[in-house]
């Protein structure tokens, strides 16, 4: 028996939504996230505070490049920075990241501190 989405003995649940323009934020967000380099980074920012030089060392790119990945996510409200003398470390700003980086390492798994 197939009931009709427009039945009316079909009962719909009150649902919670997102207004749209929080949705189109959301997925702004989600898009500069979506490069693995990124997501290296924000797992690392997740655990200390590092420099764009340790960054691009562990991402085993230019700094230059390690540099631009981190513009965008600053653009995006994820991360922010500090000057300590001539060196700037970044760290998270966007408390939430934890929750995403936990689920993309739930599905995906996390390696071991070695």
């Amino acid at each position: 028996m197939k009931i009709m989405a427009d039945s009316p003995t079909l009962s719909k649940p009150n649902l919670r939504l997102t207004d749209l323009e929080s949705l189109g934020q959301a997925a702004e967000c989600l898009r500069t996230l979506a490069h693995p380099h990124r997501l290296r980074m924000v797992q690392m920012l997740l655990q200390a505070d590092f420099t764009v030089s340790q960054l691009a060392e562990a991402c085993q790119l230019p700094s230059a490049m390690a540099s631009e990945h981190l513009r965008l996510m600053q653009r995006c409200g994820l991360l922010d920075s500090e000057k300590d003398g001539r060196r700037v470390f970044y760290r998270v700003a966007e408390p939430q990241l934890q929750h995403i980086l936990g689920c993309i390492e739930d599905r995906f798994g996390c390696a071991e501190a070695g």
